[in-house]
């Protein structure tokens, strides 16, 4: 099993475990917030297995009907687990605003914090190992699932926050909605970003700048006299970097020249923007043409 599969059965045991203890916590309580928060735990199943389907599925080797590989799928999968975050949270609040209509005395207040406690310190140590592994990995699909689960220690955190200023103070019940409302209304922003992320990659959205100027000076840095390139075309999908432009070269360059520059410019892309699929046109340079730039050809 690949190293993201394996965050991916991590991100779903995780879920399981913290779902019961919650439920174990909101049953010994009898607090909405408490309730708010196993709720979340089950959307954090859910976006777990798909989270695994998408990675099943993105990690197929390219084949006739998908010449580009399967990548784009975790796109998907960060999208439909911005939309469950999103779900999540209207439902948080909705439950918390029936809540302040009518509420309802709390019980075993003690106990139940802390159960809701150990779930929240295992989803945080599975979202650290999982945000860890993102990075290593370049995958969008944990990175979602991982913030995902730090979404739901932010609900932890200020669920018992809440509950505590109950236990402090048992006038103020009504702390117990509205700090889950506030936390509904901060999950909502994850799932916001989450999911712009997920359109720009579905949209094919250029590299960042940072990668494209990178990009930029090694073609430049490599180029013989007399010799252009136009037109950068830069997307990603999933962990992979597409990059493409034409080479213009002296109609005099031999094909062998030009071969040979272009593998060059190959390994030298690869090795600096990890997994990066390099396809370049070359193009013959018309003599009275040699020499400045011409118009619209990119410099770093």
């Amino acid at each position: 099993m690949s190293p993201t599969r394996r965050m991916a059965v991590l991100s779903i045991a995780t879920s399981l475990a913290t779902l019961v203890l919650k439920f174990v916590a909101y049953g010994m309580t009898g607090s909405i917030g408490l309730l708010s928060d196993a709720l979340e735990a089950v959307v954090n199943l859910a976006a777990g297995l798909v989270a695994l389907a998408a990675l099943s599925i993105a990690e197929r080797p390219a084949d006739d009907g998908h010449a580009f590989g399967h990548e784009k799928a975790e796109y998907f999968s960060s999208g439909a687990e911005a939309g469950l975050i999103l779900i999540a949270a209207l439902g948080i609040v909705w439950a918390a605003v029936g809540r302040l209509e009518h509420p309802v005395a709390l019980h075993g207040l003690g106990p139940g914090l802390v159960v809701a406690a150990v779930a929240g310190a295992l989803n945080l140590l599975a979202a650290r190992l999982m945000l860890r592994a993102a990075a290593r990995h370049d995958s969008i699909t944990i990175e979602a699932d991982a913030r995902h689960l730090l979404a739901d220690v932010w609900t932890s955190a200020g669920v018992i926050a809440g509950l505590l200023i109950v236990l402090a103070r048992p006038a103020w019940a009504v702390a117990d909605p509205l700090i889950a409302i506030a936390v509904g209304v901060h999950i909502c922003w994850t799932g916001v970003s989450l999911l712009r992320r997920s359109v720009g990659g579905l949209m094919d959205r250029s590299l960042p700048p940072g990668e494209i100027a990178v990009a930029q000076m090694i073609i430049a840095s490599e180029l013989p006299p007399g010799a252009d390139y136009a037109e950068l075309r830069t997307r990603k999908a999933g962990s992979r970097r597409f990059l493409e432009f034409k080479l213009r070269v002296p109609g005099s360059e031999s094909v062998a020249a030009a071969h040979a520059l272009c593998d060059r410019l190959e390994a030298l892309l690869g090795r600096r923007l990890p997994n990066a699929f390099v396809t370049i046109h070359v193009e013959p340079l018309e003599p009275e043409r040699v020499g400045p730039a011409p118009p619209g050809a990119q410099r770093p």
